[in-house]
């Protein structure tokens, strides 16, 4: 569909800056806040807390621009961008999460750079509980409350979950390698590497598949041939880059006050990069999903919970891990025992849940207590 073909609605542009029309816009009022603690107030805590809060309709209004430059090149393309951009936010809170680290490590301070490694290792495996947990568990019960028994294809969950269980197997062995071995960080490291490009050749091939030769697999019934458009190309290009920017910026303030907020609030690190960055980094993905599961649309919902955790298992993971490798950090898939073990315990929880294809409120629940004790855990590590 080209731009000429696309309809654009007259007032569409009002739902980006109307609160009525979304809630997420009243939050940009978190990003002059972060500005004031970060260069006037000079308060971690509160830098920490406004920036969480501030990329969350960042990432929303990046997610809407994509979706408007996805109606102009065709269903194959704008699906992959819509997933492309899906997780963008959160790879931008990994890339300077990784600078930092690279920066501590130029400053001989060790500690530091260690520790923002893991919060990046946390967040990758948060991403992918809480897509496979929190967010498919509160679609089945959304969607289960609504209508009692919801039904999506199960060719395309099968292929997702096919793709994260071999993921799974990248990071398994490295934590094996590391607790059962006598292998050095640096065999370890290189053994990632080797794995990043793997997957990301496999990546590369999932993509020929899904947009190329079995196009059909992941097509979404619910399409509209005629879809009318919020915003003008132009105006969706100069969105997308702005909202970027500006994740950008939050991800700094975000990445420069991580531990002394830490220390100060007496959060693990662990919880906060398995938990609160992922939350509020995919937060407006994670509402899409719910609320299309509500409107028995649960191919979609699927997609955008099991579609984003094969792409951060399988492109921002390896991605991640070739960032450190040209910043000289240490970033390897090894990830710990007990992080690698739940990610693949969910993994088979919610291939096992979805495989009928067929869902209800009783299995969202599972999920959703599957996180709850995994989230505990990790508060306690």
């Amino acid at each position: 569909m080209s731009s000429n073909e696309v309809k654009v609605s007259p007032d569409g542009w009002k739902q980006f800056i109307d609160p009525r029309k979304s809630k997420l816009v009243l939050l940009l009022l978190a990003i002059p806040i972060a500005l004031y603690f970060e260069f006037i107030s000079h308060n971690y805590t509160a830098v920490f807390i406004s920036s969480l809060f501030a990329i969350m309709p960042l990432a929303w209004l990046m997610g809407r621009a994509t979706e408007e430059i996805a109606l102009r090149v065709g269903q194959g393309l704008g699906a992959f961008l819509n997933a492309s951009f899906g997780n963008a936010a959160e790879l931008i809170i990994v890339i300077f999460l990784l600078i930092g680290a690279k920066s501590a490590n130029d400053a001989g301070n060790l500690d530091s750079a260690a520790n923002l490694v893991t919060v990046v290792q946390a967040s990758l495996i948060g991403s992918i509980l809480g897509n496979l947990l929190l967010v498919l568990g509160l679609a089945f019960v959304w969607g289960g409350i609504k209508h009692k028994e919801q039904t999506f294809s199960s060719s395309a969950v099968s292929t997702n979950s096919s793709l994260l269980i071999l993921a799974m197997l990248a990071l398994i062995i490295p934590a094996t390698f590391s607790q059962f071995g006598n292998h050095s960080t640096e065999t370890i490291v290189d053994l990632s590497r080797l794995a990043s490009i793997i997957l990301l050749g496999l990546y590369g091939l999932f993509l020929l598949f899904q947009l190329k030769t079995h196009s059909h697999l992941f097509v979404n019934s619910t399409h509209h041939e005629e879809e009318e458009a919020a915003l003008t190309m132009k105006q969706a290009i100069i969105l997308l880059i702005v909202s970027t920017c500006l994740v950008a910026v939050m991800a700094e303030f975000l990445v420069g006050s991580i531990e002394h907020s830490a220390e100060a609030l007496g959060w693990p690190t662990l919880f906060i990069g398995v938990i609160l960055i992922p939350l509020f980094g995919n937060a407006a993905e994670h509402f899409t999903a719910v609320t299309v599961a509500g409107k028995n649309k649960m191919d979609l919902s699927i997609g955008i919970a099991i579609g984003s955790s094969t792409q951060v298992a399988v492109l921002i993971a390896p991605i991640t891990v070739l960032i450190g490798w040209m910043l000289n950090v240490n970033m390897s898939l090894q990830f710990g025992i007990f992080e690698t073990v739940a990610t693949f315990v969910a993994v088979l929880i919610a291939n096992s849940i979805c495989s009928d294809g067929k869902s209800n409120w009783l299995e969202g629940s599972m999920l959703l207590g599957t996180y709850a004790i995994l989230a505990a855990s990790f508060w306690l590590a």
